[in-house]
């Protein structure tokens, strides 16, 4: 399947093991997916679900045991690396800065390092660290490290942005400062590809998301798209007489301290239904709250399913490994660059 010239980030179909034969272990598996230019793409996943092991496929740092991998149309992140650095821009989890420069003289060694770089005034204000320039890397806290990472990766205005975990060390502070910046690079054009374990974090700066577990992409979409297959609820309390078996629903309802609990996946005709009932008996419904499903709630959901269905696929996949002990040697992480 070949990369559409509409979009900046294809990967079709990619899978990478490490190790080899039994001892093998598959951590991103069969994972697709394409991402707009102008837009942010999250992965969403806890520790180990592979957004790490594919985003280093992605920025050429490894190449996939199979699949395809497409960046600006039809460039190949591994063979043409040399043509895709200059634009794209990448923060990984650990930066790695030496404990004695400033961030001002940091942030000044990776420009000379970088084609047509932005001042390093405007770096150190984008990122807010301005008022902290000729401070030691050693004694910045760890947001700030992050925010100093952020600084050096957008320092070419890149076209493609590769952000692994932004916010991890951040108190909440930082990290809504992170995000106003995050929003303000995806706002001046450049296309965003963000791992993240914090859910919130997905739901207030993707455009698009899809959820990793354990090496597979179990659902992608919009927020909306994801959660609107997840039971909503329905809460409130009933006057007089009336109790939860009165109700004329379908979903599962609970009561509990004399407040009833409505979970439903037809939120709307399940609320109409108990609003119309309500008027017709003259029940009054107080602290009535209707509410879809959190993303939360369909991210613990995907994940029981994705279990469900994982012993028979790891099955297969231990299998197809065991006959395909070949292109184990494509498999292994590359040295990092």
């Amino acid at each position: 399947m070949a990369a559409s010239e509409s979009s900046h980030i294809h990967a079709h179909d990619v899978w990478r093991r490490y190790g080899r034969g039994k001892s093998a272990f598959m951590a991103v598996r069969g994972v697709s997916f394409t991402v707009r230019p102008g837009s942010l793409f999250a992965l969403l996943g806890t520790n180990g679900a592979g957004k790490t092991s594919t985003v280093e496929m992605l920025e050429g740092l490894a190449a996939p045991h199979r699949g395809r991998i497409r960046l600006f149309g039809d460039l190949d992140p591994v063979a043409d690396r040399a043509r895709i650095r200059p634009r794209t821009g990448v923060m990984l989890q650990e930066g790695g800065f030496t404990a004695h420069l400033t961030a001002r003289e940091s942030i000044g060694m990776w420009a000379g390092l970088t084609s047509r770089p932005r001042p390093v005034a405007q770096a150190l204000e984008l990122a807010g660290l301005s008022h902290r320039a000729d401070v030691l890397v050693k004694n910045l806290s760890g947001g700030e490290k992050r925010r100093l990472d952020l600084a050096i990766a957008t320092l070419g205005s890149p076209e493609v942005l590769f952000l692994d975990e932004p916010t991890a060390g951040m108190d909440a502070e930082g990290r809504h400062a992170t995000w106003r910046l995050v929003k303000e690079l995806r706002e001046q054009g450049s296309t965003i590809l963000l791992t993240t374990h914090y859910l919130e974090e997905a739901e207030s700066l993707a455009d698009e998301l899809a959820i990793m577990h354990r090496g597979r992409i179990a659902a992608s979409g919009t927020v909306s798209e994801i959660v609107s297959g997840h039971p909503a609820t329905l809460s409130f309390r009933l006057s007089g007489q009336w109790s939860a078996q009165d109700l004329p629903v379908g979903g599962t309802v609970e009561e509990q301290g004399g407040r009833i609990t409505v979970t439903t996946g037809q939120l709307q005709k399940d609320a109409a239904r108990i609003l119309a009932w309500a008027e017709d008996h003259g029940v009054e419904l107080d602290r009535f709250t209707a509410r879809p499903a959190s993303l939360e709630e369909a991210f613990i959901s995907i994940a029981r399913v994705t279990d469900d269905h994982d012993d028979h696929a790891d099955a297969i996949d231990a299998g197809d490994g065991n006959d395909d002990a070949a292109a184990d040697d494509a498999a292994e992480p590359q040295e990092k660059a």
